[in-house]
């Protein structure tokens, strides 16, 4: 035999050794876990799913191995969570336990354990309790942010008005509006709708928010350390992220230098007082990097949630125009034509309410939720899950639960009314996820959703391109985020 022929030999056999030895050190170490796929070496179970529709795969995989089973992504050991019980068992009841961030190397990469969206333990508990409390101070949730918004209303409604009825993609007005918000909270002004760093900006969330959600973004998540050296669009997620730091970095820096600590005027200005005033401690969680990745983590969830929303909820009204009439005929008989909506007036308009809710739990913006980790040792449902564990909590499963929705997978916003027609609530909703991890800005931006959405649609009927039955309103993709897919609007003055 030719030598080099037997040398190849050999080398695949010790090879393949040392992979099975691998993954039989790997299957004693998470002994006593939930049922699922058998993994290969390295690539885990990606060979039995679809990674173009991961989301789905890993749903149809419930069917078999039940609401709770083991999946390898690449080599690492991941729970899934599906049904709405299951979730609430989770997230809810053993909240602390499952409160671990999980991984999510194209964020990670960027914020290194820093910030509140991807950090972990006390560091992320401490900036959490600091942010809440600093936006509080700042009006979120509280009548002067009701005036915000609807100032912000009146920009975006003139916006829309410059496009005297002709076709616009809607996207940028969406995201701009939802993004100003967020805006005036941590940067303490807005920016103009026609602004080129502003809308610069806007295009890197947005691009972000897509690459995480393509089939390259799925790769990048499953196998971090391969692609990573691998060229693709993937690549431009890190040095998006970075334009978003370095703008970020920028209003630190001017903020420092007018900071007044007896007055402060927004989120910076309070990060900053935090920092002085715990420079002194060697263990304190807050510094310069904490401070940054935390502000790009507000910015960029501030804005793109929203404007996802949005974007996705008026497609959903273009493809079902008998559910646009009967909000108008609220708002025409709540509100009337000679002012603005209000939030006074959310408790009158029940439909219109069911309708935003129903559009949430469609549209479904962020159906897997950011992976979590179990951050002790726990015994969940007879399986022994050990800390440090990612878990994917598939918040799509309750949003779309058979048993917590009559029609899971149609369009009705009778999910969320009774049998009077006036709204209800539904626990099965999880658009801003449960427990511990929930999105801090839950209120925030169903006053944003409830004020922009009633007031757009007290100034504009909607006309679409295409047949209202021809129009498709599955996601163009679906990851981190469901993406809508890309159209065109005609806002006509009522």
């Amino acid at each position: 035999m030719d030598p080099r022929a037997a040398l190849t030999i050999l080398l695949t056999v010790l090879i393949s050794i040392l992979l099975l030895f691998s993954l039989w050190k790997s299957k004693r170490k998470w002994r006593n876990m939930p049922p699922g796929p058998t993994p290969w070496p390295i690539v885990g179970n990606m060979l039995q799913v679809k990674m173009t529709d991961l989301i789905k795969s890993l749903v149809e995989l419930s069917k078999k191995y039940g609401p709770i089973y083991t999946f390898y992504l690449g080599s690492r050991p991941t729970v899934v969570l599906c049904g709405y019980d299951i979730l609430k068992e989770a997230l809810i009841d053993n909240a602390e336990e499952f409160s671990g961030r999980g991984d999510f190397p194209a964020v990670q990469m960027y914020s290194k354990g820093n910030g509140i969206v991807y950090g972990t333990g006390e560091r992320w508990k401490q900036l959490r309790r600091f942010s809440i409390a600093t936006l509080k101070n700042f009006g979120m949730g509280k009548r002067s942010m009701e005036e915000r918004i609807k100032e912000e209303a009146q920009y975006m409604i003139a916006e829309f008005r410059k496009s005297k009825g002709l076709p616009i993609d809607p996207t940028f007005g969406f995201s701009s509006a939802g993004s100003n918000i967020i805006c005036q909270l941590v940067f303490g002004d807005r920016f103009d709708y026609e602004d080129e760093e502003f809308l610069n900006l806007l295009y890197l969330i947005n691009n972000n928010w897509h690459l995480m959600s393509c089939t390259w973004g799925q790769l990048l998540f499953v196998f971090p350390k391969i692609m990573k050296h691998v060229p693709g669009p993937h690549r431009k997620i890190y040095s998006n992220y970075q334009k978003l730091g370095a703008f970020v970095a920028k209003r630190l820096k001017q903020n420092k230098e007018t900071l007044d600590p007896n007055n402060p005027r927004d989120f910076i200005d309070s990060f900053l007082i935090k920092l002085e005033q715990e420079k002194e401690n060697p263990n304190s969680h807050f510094n310069y990097e904490t401070m940054l990745k935390t502000t790009v983590n507000i910015f960029f969830a501030g804005t793109e949630t929203v404007g996802s929303t949005l974007r996705y909820g008026f497609r959903i009204l273009l493809r079902h125009p008998e559910v646009e009439e009967k909000v108008y005929e609220e708002i025409d008989r709540v509100i009337g034509r000679d002012r603005q909506p209000c939030m006074d007036d959310r408790s009158k308009m029940p439909y219109t309410e069911a309708v935003i809710y129903e559009i949430q739990r469609y549209a479904d913006i962020v159906p897997m939720s950011v992976p979590h980790t179990v951050t002790r040792d726990i015994k969940f449902r007879g399986y022994d899950l050990p800390e440090g564990l990612n878990i994917i909590p598939l918040i799509c499963t309750s949003q779309f639960d058979p048993f917590k929705f009559k029609n899971p997978n149609e369009f009705d916003p009778n999910h969320f009314l009774d049998e009077n027609g006036q709204f209800k609530k539904n626990e099965a909703f999880m658009a801003f996820s449960a427990g511990k991890r929930i999105c801090l800005g839950e209120g925030l931006a169903l006053m944003e959703l409830f004020l922009f959405f009633t007031s757009i649609l007290q100034n504009f009927k909607l006309k679409a391109l295409d047949n209202p039955k021809d129009i498709d309103i599955t996601p163009e993709s679906s990851g981190l985020g469901n993406i809508p897919r890309p159209y065109k609007i005609c806002f006509l003055p009522r």
